[in-house]
């Protein structure tokens, strides 16, 4: 199947989700206003961007058992994907407004549309949007899996996973408060604690953990001879891809233009603790971090000038030239994670197994899809 087709199926089953939430909104004898209303909310946070998170879960799945997925498979694990998505929409609505950002995957933030309308106090209308793009993830978990023996699992790894990602969301704003920023604060060990709880749980643990339990893989398991914790294995490779992930983001934050990533960059303006920022503190000279001080997330009448200064320093090919590090990072990073993958224990090629045990390829997977990313 290619990747387009892949893509179609895949937001087929968003239609059959959104037509079920919708129709339960009507259920609960909601207004026609609010029902179109939290219709347009889905439709405009949810189906968008590259959707890796969701499909990875059916890819997992499928790699798990071995074999192509039944209907009723597959469209259980695209709930679960789907699932993926709703708290993505959640994440990225909440932190935008948080932000002030522009846009977002190539349109105007959710929370700017309001804004649009004409609606007084837009904000307060998008923030509780959020809240119901969470709680219909809960909602779908209770219809289509409450009778799961996995059902509990599915529950607590969406709330533990929540819960780390607003940890790393707090540590991120008050590291780098819009209206006291200090990089002075930043480096590198900073960065990748806000990462691995910020992202890495949430875009990259999630999908595999949930395919992982949907098809039975238990918390321990002997293999030829060995023991076997299946979901302390994925946390040692998914945690550093997604650090992986977000390094390559905040590149692309800085490097890729609007057409190419979807969005306008703001971590320069924004003073965000960003791995190019982390990194130019780390190495540049002096004179370097001085200019740095001066000018990164500074707003006002002449933040693009500054915005400009910062990025020719990173360009800067006989200085700290940030495009060289990050190609020296990247492959690194690959290397490393590969590594690890190869360290997974699994089933030789002739040993029958019913999708309950861990698979390297399920990993190999979902890093293909990242590596060498323009977007």
């Amino acid at each position: 199947m290619s990747k387009a087709d892949k893509r179609n199926k895949f937001l087929a089953v968003f239609e059959r989700i959104r037509e079920e939430l919708i129709d339960h909104m009507k259920s609960e004898k909601m207004p026609e206003d609010a029902v179109t209303w939290f219709n347009e909310s889905l439709i405009y946070n949810v189906p968008g961007g590259k959707l890796n998170r969701g499909i990875s879960v059916v890819d997992t799945v499928a790699i798990l058992l071995n074999r192509p997925l039944t209907d009723d498979e597959y469209f259980k694990a695209a709930l679960l994907g789907w699932c993926i998505e709703l708290l993505q929409a959640f994440f990225l609505v909440s932190d935008d407004m948080m932000d002030g950002s522009i846009s977002r995957r190539g349109q105007p933030c959710w929370y700017r549309v309001h804004d649009v309308k004409g609606l007084g106090k837009v904000h307060n209308v998008a923030i509780n949007d959020s809240f119901m793009l969470e709680g219909a993830i809960y909602h779908l978990l209770k219809t289509h899996f409450r009778r799961e023996s996995y059902y509990v699992d599915l529950l607590e790894l969406f709330q533990d996973v929540t819960y780390k990602t607003e940890m790393g969301q707090l540590v991120d704003l008050i590291t780098a408060p819009e209206d006291n920023i200090d990089i002075r604060k930043y480096n590198l060990d900073k960065h990748t604690f806000i990462v691995r709880y910020k992202t890495a749980f949430y875009s990259f643990y999630l999908s595999v953990a949930l395919a992982m339990r949907m098809c039975g893989v238990p918390d321990v398991y002997e293999l030829n001879g060995k023991t076997v914790e299946p979901y302390k294995e994925a946390d040692r490779i998914l945690i550093p891809m997604g650090e992986f992930f977000q390094v390559q983001d905040d590149y692309l934050d800085y490097h890729g233009t609007e057409a190419e990533i979807g969005k306008i960059g703001t971590d320069i303006v924004d003073g965000k603790c960003s791995w190019c920022v982390c990194t130019a503190l780390t190495y540049g000279t002096e004179a370097q971090k001085q200019l740095l001080y001066e000018n990164y997330g500074k707003k006002g009448a002449d933040q693009a000038v500054r915005e400009q200064a910062v990025k020719d320093m990173y360009n800067d090919e006989q200085g700290l030239n940030i495009p060289r590090r990050y190609e020296e990072y990247q492959k690194k990073a690959v290397e490393e994670i590969n590594a690890m993958i190869d360290q997974v224990p699994e089933p030789a090629a002739h040993e029958v197994v019913k999708g309950n045990r861990l698979r390297r390829d399920a990993f190999r997977a979902f890093l293909s899809k990242i590596t060498d990313r323009k977007a």
